[in-house]
């Protein structure tokens, strides 16, 4: 039915960009199936975190830049000379500490204000410190301390990002599929990296302060996008706000007025009685619309109260699942962004078929990586779904990718297409664990009925803990290669493949609980067709 767009208190809680669209077509909100807002939550916070990773890749493709000293350029002070590469590793750590501890906090805050609002915030902020780094080639400046003050304060507003992105879809998606439709919405740290690296080394010969002016000009824009039409939960396009009371999150209440949502296969029906009956869960579309609240019926005449409860860090901190995964994740991430910051670095400073790339060549190559990295994530969350085994889909990609690594380090010089081919692989093992890891496990230990009663509120705290955890070992990773790479390359590929290794051991004790976990299940479906 027609419903006045100007006056629906649910439109007027709806982003900016969709009241303006409602007003234009006049539809109303029963005439908006919930597949649309899932594909409009899919692909602006696809976007979102692409242009996130586009935003910290010129770090990576600047390197070689701010360190070749040849006759016609003299390198960039502070990090030309001999002890270049430890000041770039510095600044790598500086990004990368900064994010990994504000990557805590800004899950803890995301569970409790509006999510759309902080997660644009962040875009805006990340978008400025990325354009202020590259006005310091405009400006002259050469001072360690400035580099490093931009970075620390970049990284804090570039941890907002994922728990908030990742809480959205969580809130918009049930658990069906969830590792194979997360995988594929993964890419777009891949796809942010090779277009960061694209849109950086297109500008590079113009000036290196350009590669950070364009990509933070982007993340601005996509930023914009995101106030506009981001819809965070499911219970913003259909609920509607208790009458004088708040609205959004942050255990504030929200009442459900004779929702019901049209065009799709969902159909959620509340009612309330004087003892109180709890509301009736469905299995995944239901449980989907609850996602972001622990519910409880009240006494009231056609009205049910949902009263949401947000989840403490160190309660969170002690679900099942969430200290392993954190730890794996924490040696998964350090070989991730390894490759992330150092990897045009390398290939410019190592010959393919006995000749040396250009910047530019090398900045451009290293996206192989990154798409090696897009089917790693897809693959990796098919086969997990399939075989409903997370922690053993892990360790079968940790455990390939050692021999990856020792072929491309061996053979990656032979000739560009073995370069390719093996980075191409390389990628896709590498990126695949950390991928899954953070998206659809951090999903399920989010929203995990266990400990914390089906209340998702910790969806975007537990993700906080997975990825800020592993954006330490991100952080240790970039500084320890600026140290080791001046003993040689060797050394490297060493530290990465012990990363490899002690990540894929905090897994054993999950992957054996899910392998005895099969086992049974198939001795009871045995024994349930020999007694028939």
């Amino acid at each position: 039915m027609e419903t006045n767009n100007n006056n629906n208190p649910q439109t007027r809680r709806l982003p900016p960009g969709f009241n303006l669209l409602l007003s234009a077509t006049k539809i109303s909100f029963s005439e908006r199936s919930i597949v649309f807002y899932r594909i409009s939550v899919l692909v602006i916070t696809f976007s979102a975190y692409a242009a996130f990773h586009a935003s910290r890749k010129p770090p990576s493709i600047v390197k070689s830049v701010f360190t070749t000293t040849t006759p016609a350029t003299n390198g960039w002070a502070p990090f030309d000379g001999e002890r270049g590469t430890h000041r770039l590793g510095e600044l790598d750590l500086a990004f990368l500490s900064a994010y990994s501890v504000g990557m805590y906090f800004s899950g803890h805050v995301g569970d409790r204000i509006d999510l759309r609002l902080f997660l644009t915030s962040g875009m805006l902020l990340s978008g400025v410190f990325t354009i202020l780094f590259g006005l310091g080639y405009w400006w002259e400046i050469h001072k360690l301390g400035f580099f490093l003050a931009v970075q620390i304060v970049s990284g804090l507003f570039q941890s907002i990002g994922w728990p908030c992105v990742v809480a959205v879809v969580g809130n918009w998606f049930g658990k069906s599929k969830r590792g194979l439709i997360m995988g594929i919405w993964n890419s777009q740290t891949s796809v942010g990296n090779i277009l960061g690296s694209v849109l950086a080394s297109s500008v590079l010969e113009y000036g290196w302060g350009w590669s950070f002016v364009l990509p933070g000009v982007f993340i601005i824009l996509v930023g914009v996008l995101v106030f506009m039409f981001l819809v965070v939960s499911p219970e913003v396009a259909g609920f509607e706000s208790r009458p004088g009371g708040p609205t959004g999150h942050g255990g504030k209440e929200i009442e459900l007025n004779n929702y019901h949502q049209v065009q799709s296969n969902i159909v959620i029906e509340e009612e309330s009685s004087e003892k109180g009956e709890e509301e009736e869960k469905h299995e995944d579309e239901a449980g989907l619309l609850q996602s972001q609240s622990q519910s409880q019926s009240q006494s009231d005449s056609g009205s049910a109260t949902v009263v949401v409860v947000a989840v403490g860090f160190l309660e969170a901190w002690r679900l099942p699942g969430v200290a392993p995964y954190s730890f794996c994740l924490f040696f998964s991430k350090l070989v991730a962004y390894t490759f992330l910051y150092w990897l045009p670095f390398y290939i410019s400073h190592t010959s393919v078929a006995g000749v040396h790339l250009s910047h530019k060549t090398a900045g451009i190559l290293s996206t192989i990586f990154d798409v090696g990295g897009v089917l790693g994530g897809i693959s990796a969350g098919y086969i997990s779904d399939r075989i409903e085994a997370r922690a053993v889909t892990s360790i079968m990609f940790l455990s390939f990718s050692i021999p990856a690594l020792i072929l491309y380090r061996i053979y990656g010089s032979i000739s560009i297409y073995t370069n390719v081919g093996l980075m191409l692989l390389s990628g896709l093992l590498v990126n695949g664990p950390y991928s899954l890891i953070t998206t659809a496990v951090a999903a399920d230990l989010g929203t995990q009925s266990l400990n914390n009663k089906g209340n998702s509120r910790a969806l975007a705290t537990v993700t906080a803990i997975i990825d800020g955890t592993g954006s330490v070992g991100a952080a240790l990773g970039p500084l320890l290669t600026g140290y080791i790479s001046t003993r040689g390359w060797n050394s490297v590929f060493v530290m990465l493949i012990l990363a490899i290794l002690l990540a894929g051991l905090f897994l054993i004790q999950l992957a054996k609980a899910e392998v005895i976990s099969k086992m049974n299940e198939r001795k009871w479906l045995w024994h349930s067709i020999a007694t028939q």
